[in-house]
């Protein structure tokens, strides 16, 4: 399954030059913990880098920085992983794995934005396919169990 099918593609993004403190309010009117940090060129957002609320309370408010004047540049993870919104989950989970991330941006062929996949997704996804798989062995175990029953009978 092609990431790009199961990412969300609502994005809340703020821009590099903006506050910390901007950024930390988006997250709680959003109730997020990170934000993609986007430039917009030729009209389309491309990622920049990644904020957390542990960017915002461990690298801006327990240094005693001014959140309002501190740029959200200053305070990003500028090394950014993205996926391609055409591969599969499995490399999703890969670059979340090697970075130690838990959201990824997702990106079109050009690297503009076009969503955010993050790890309680996958955890969604994951355990869908785990119930269906469920299921098949419970259906498996009751058809072979209603056809013995029937062949006992036909034999009697």
């Amino acid at each position: 399954m092609a990431i790009g099918e199961i990412c969300s593609r609502q994005v809340v993004f703020i821009g590099r030059n903006e506050s910390v403190a901007d950024a930390a309010r988006l997250m709680r009117e959003h109730h997020i913990g990170s934000l993609v940090v986007a430039d917009k060129n030729d009209g389309r957002l491309r990622p920049a880098g990644m904020i957390t609320d542990r960017d915002v309370t461990v690298g801006v408010v327990a240094l005693g920085l001014d959140a309002e004047k501190t740029p959200v540049e200053a305070a990003m993870r500028a090394e950014l992983a993205c996926v391609l919104e055409t591969e599969g989950v499995g490399r999703a989970l890969d670059l979340m794995r090697a970075h130690g991330i838990r959201q990824l941006p997702v990106v079109d062929a050009s690297g503009a934005l076009v969503g955010l996949v993050a790890a309680d997704d996958l955890l969604q996804l994951f355990g869908e396919e785990m119930s269906a798989l469920a299921a098949v062995v419970e259906r498996g175990a009751r058809r072979e169990s209603e056809d013995r029953r029937a062949a006992t009978e036909q034999i009697r």
